[in-house]
């Protein structure tokens, strides 16, 4: 049926409501985008104190250009996990995995083709790094090249199958307890992802490191890079994500560049050893930000599959953007953005205490440290936000499924903004010499 047939008729504001066909109240919402943000900043915290840790193995000190690495890796979940999230919640919501037959179409399909992105992502993330390394500083080791591809290209294979499998239980697990997987899956889907991936991507890379000069790190990549033709024959049986395995490489794509940059960025910055206490931060920040924009796409989406057509927008959409429509009204979508906003101070706040006690990173959380910290987190999830609500209207308006769009492009940006925010927030408490921060220890 249509989405016009199954439009609901008994929920207030226009509120799509969950695959149960009830309407979703704001307790309920914010208790269902509490716990997994919560958990999934856990995670960010925790993959910060990893970081925080391998940057001084011998592979992140003498391949310095493993950093740059960092983000566009991290960033799979935004481009992979975070995407196949939405795109099976809104399925679940539109009743398109009511049929054990279609439900494990779509997830074999979906998987399939998440491996071939993730192994041509990860390719493509090392030969940024490599030229992104080798611009500024005009040396090429092809020794260093090699032990990054093979690094990247393993770590996104390997961390990808994994969230890959754990969001498919997610999803499954939410339809038959009637949770709305719009408001868990996403920020599930990143809770322990950049922990994983990073910890992978540590292990491969030292491991690596220890036979640089051997033909290991060749054989790894040419490996992982062999299987990419059988991944493309699963999912090329399946219509849906025979589609994307055409035209789904755009957001992907240039989502892993935008990310590449966030990590030039922190490449250089460590490069300053007054800044190296950014390093425990950048996951937290990056991820939070990308968790939050993540549920308000997933949600928009959902609400267009419901309540219009593609390439046609809802009456409150039409018309120039402006960012007071984003967060002024009572409908689910402005709701939703108004709990998001106001979930980034006191959830920072107590992922910088949890980092605190752990003893962890090289700062002290001084007032001034706090609300420089604080601001920059609140102007990155305001951006986000507004970005979210123009980009997927303008793609639905364009005719394109923000379910597989939209998320790569803004966890991207909410890479790029972090750690650019993050870096200038360093930089500030380094120049303004707030000296109780020991920003630089």
């Amino acid at each position: 049926s249509s989405p016009e047939m199954r439009r609901p008729t008994r929920c207030l504001h226009h509120e799509p409501p969950n695959h149960r066909g009830r309407c979703e109240s704001l307790l309920a919402m914010v208790l269902q985008i509490l716990v997994p943000f919560l958990l999934a900043g856990f995670g960010t915290v925790s993959a910060g104190m990893v970081l925080d840790i391998v940057q001084h193995w011998e592979a992140f000190k003498y391949v310095s250009e493993i950093f740059i690495l960092v983000p566009a890796l991290l960033g799979l979940k935004g481009n992979l996990e975070m995407t196949l999230a939405s795109r099976l919640s809104t399925a679940v919501n539109v009743g398109k995995m009511d049929s054990p037959i279609e439900k494990w179409n779509l997830i074999i399909g979906n998987l399939a083709l998440k491996q071939v992105q993730a192994t041509v992502v990860g390719f493509l993330a090392a030969v940024a790094a490599v030229v992104l390394g080798w611009i500024p500083e005009g040396k090429f080791q092809m020794s260093h090249a090699v032990l990054l591809c093979s690094s990247s290209v393993a770590t996104a294979f390997i961390a990808s199958l994994l969230q890959g499998i754990i969001m498919v239980g997610v999803i499954v697990g939410s339809k038959k307890t009637g949770i709305n997987p719009d408001n868990v899956a996403t920020p599930i889907a990143a809770s322990f992802g950049d922990l994983i991936t990073l910890a992978i991507l540590a292990w491969i890379s030292q491991g690596l490191y220890n036979y640089s000069h051997s033909y290991v790190s060749s054989l790894v990549c040419a490996f992982f890079l062999c299987l990419t033709p059988v991944w493309i024959v699963v999912a090329s049986k399946h219509p849906a994500s025979r589609m994307l395995l055409y035209s789904g490489w755009e957001p992907v794509i240039t989502a892993m560049l935008i990310s590449s940059i966030g990590g030039l960025i922190l490449d250089k910055t460590l490069s300053n050893p007054n800044l190296a206490g950014i390093v425990v931060y950048t996951p937290v920040i990056n991820g939070i930000g990308g968790n939050l924009v993540a549920i308000q796409s997933s949600r928009f989406s959902t609400y267009l599959h419901f309540h219009s057509v593609p390439g046609e927008v809802p009456e409150e959409a039409k018309g120039c953007y402006y960012p007071c429509r984003t967060f002024c009204g009572s409908g689910a979508n402005h709701r939703s953005a108004q709990v998001l906003l106001l979930l980034v101070v006191p959830g920072h706040l107590i992922f910088l205490y949890t980092i605190h006690l752990m003893k962890s990173g090289h700062t002290t959380l001084t007032p001034i440290f706090m609300a420089v910290y604080l601001a920059a987190a609140l102007l990155q999830v305001l951006l986000l936000l507004c970005i979210a609500d123009w980009m997927v209207h303008s793609m639905w308006r364009s005719g394109k499924d923000p379910d597989s769009f939209s998320i790569p492009y803004l966890t991207a940006l909410g890479d790029l903004l972090g750690t650019a925010l993050l870096a200038l927030s360093f930089h500030f408490l380094w120049v303004i010499g707030d000296q109780d921060s020991d920003v630089g220890d």
